[in-house]
């Protein structure tokens, strides 16, 4: 059993380091930008992972794009906007604030702060308290009577 898991954890790690000797690049630098973005840039399929940390083939396409503009020297923001551009906003985790995004944050507030008013404005005009007249009191002693009448008929 022992050998096993040896031979487990020697395989494991041997695929690990593969994953990341796979890139090659010109210098740290272009490394370190390689790595910001990969943990920066968001998986379209997987929807909450980053393209890092995913096995999904768009997010190996991602990685793989991301590598030739590295390499290109094209700066973090240049990529990310090339992204931007062919993804969406979506892509990014930190999507910039725009009419688009205002809507979506404000208009169940919106919705939320009306259905309360409606429900506020609906439980006062219950509450008021119609006053008894006279003439309705007039009224309901005739009815009885036009009632009591029949019935007795």
């Amino acid at each position: 059993m022992r050998f096993f898991l040896l031979t487990l954890s020697f395989f494991i790690s041997m695929a690990a380091n593969a994953e990341l000797d796979r890139y090659q690049f010109d210098n740290n630098e272009q490394a370190v930008r390689f790595e910001e973005l990969t943990k920066e840039l968001r998986c379209p399929k997987c929807q909450n992972q980053n393209i890092a940390d995913s096995d999904a083939v768009v997010a190996k396409d991602l990685r793989d794009k991301v590598l030739v503009l590295v390499k290109e020297g094209k700066t973090k923001d240049e990529v990310i906007d090339y992204m931007i551009d062919r993804y969406g906003y979506f892509v990014h985790y930190d999507p910039p604030v725009t009419p688009a995004t205002l809507v979506l944050w404000v208009l169940p507030v919106l919705i939320v702060i009306i259905g309360f008013g409606f429900i506020v404005i609906r439980q006062r005009k219950a509450s008021v308290k119609q006053t008894w007249s006279s003439s309705d009191e007039a009224l309901l002693a005739k009815l009885i009577a036009d009632n009591k009448r029949q019935e007795q008929s």
